[in-house]
């Protein structure tokens, strides 16, 4: 693959892709982090703009003095994420991806061991931090699933995975796989490690590249998310146990399903704080997507 040269002549070693959808409240932190960042080969920032009707790009404009490889590609004609992921690695100049999300914020010293790791790896994974950005109350409702290792898969087994916004990968992969596959609007990073994985080439973890993650706060948006992640993790079983991926065992399903019910009418009562509350709200929103995707997509997955 040929690469691109920048304005001053330079092979850009690393492009940096941020895709962003109303990112104002968040994305200055973001960019503050990156204008911090030094490493000795040359890199840029793309910011995808998946068709903010905020003034997420207006803020973005300001850094153009303290990110002078700082572009911004119109990502709109399509909603959603992986979409404006394969817009912004099209958009790159770089012979490496590293990408990070509009919400999250990175360590210092996290464009240096990124780059750096892609010099010698085809496909890594930073490490995921939870609780600079997060209230004390989230972390008792969530865990950090990428802190010592990429992330593992286990119902049913199968691949290990990463976070989109810690991924770092050799365009060229992304070129063979056929990027980001669309119909998944999430989980499309689970496809796409499982993709990369299935051509042969193992997923690195970098834990010098941290990674700040910023969890939902809200109750209403931990459900939606649990419910999303848990319909789109129907819709890849799917996929995958065609390939290779061992079935679920419907006896296990059903009887794990019944102890949820049992647990969740029985705690009811102690469902008094807001820990409590987040916590039955992802687990009852996980369980009922698993339930509506082995509906829409007509396979037992729960």
């Amino acid at each position: 693959m040929q690469l691109s040269s920048d304005k001053e002549g330079k092979l850009t070693k690393l492009s940096v892709i941020i895709p962003c959808f109303n990112g104002a409240d968040t994305i200055a932190a973001q960019l503050d982090a990156l204008a911090g960042q030094q490493w000795s080969e040359p890199w840029e920032v793309i910011v995808s703009d998946n068709g903010s009707t905020d003034n997420s790009i207006e803020i973005v404009e300001r850094y153009r003095n303290s990110l002078p490889g700082l572009r911004v590609v119109d990502a709109s004609a399509r909603r959603g994420q992986p979409y404006a992921l394969n817009v912004g690695v099209q958009a790159a100049y770089g012979e490496s991806v590293a990408l990070c999300d509009a919400d999250d914020e990175i360590a210092l010293g996290w464009v240096q061991a990124m780059g750096n790791a892609l010099l010698k790896h085809d496909f890594v994974a930073c490490r995921m931090e939870i609780s600079k950005l997060n209230p004390s109350w989230t972390l008792k409702s969530r865990r950090n699933p990428q802190d010592s290792r990429v992330q593992k898969y286990i119902y049913p087994p199968y691949l290990p995975h990463a976070g989109g916004g810690t991924l770092g990968f050799k365009r060229k992969l992304w070129e063979e796989v056929g990027g980001f596959d669309e119909a998944f609007p999430c989980l499309h990073d689970t496809d796409f490690c499982w993709k990369i994985q299935n051509m042969g080439v193992k997923l690195e973890f970098v834990p010098d590249a941290v990674i700040h993650i910023r969890f939902r706060t809200n109750i209403k948006g931990i459900f939606r998310q649990a419910l999303s992640y848990a319909e789109y993790n129907v819709k890849i079983y799917k996929k995958y146990m065609a390939i290779d991926m061992p079935q679920i065992d419907r006896k296990r399903g059903l009887i794990d399903l019944l102890k949820f019910i049992i647990r969740f009418v029985l705690n009811i009562p102690r469902i008094r704080n807001k820990e409590a509350v987040a916590l039955w709200a992802w687990k009852l929103g996980w369980n009922i997507g698993r339930i509506k995707g082995s509906v829409k997509y007509k396979v037992f997955a729960i």
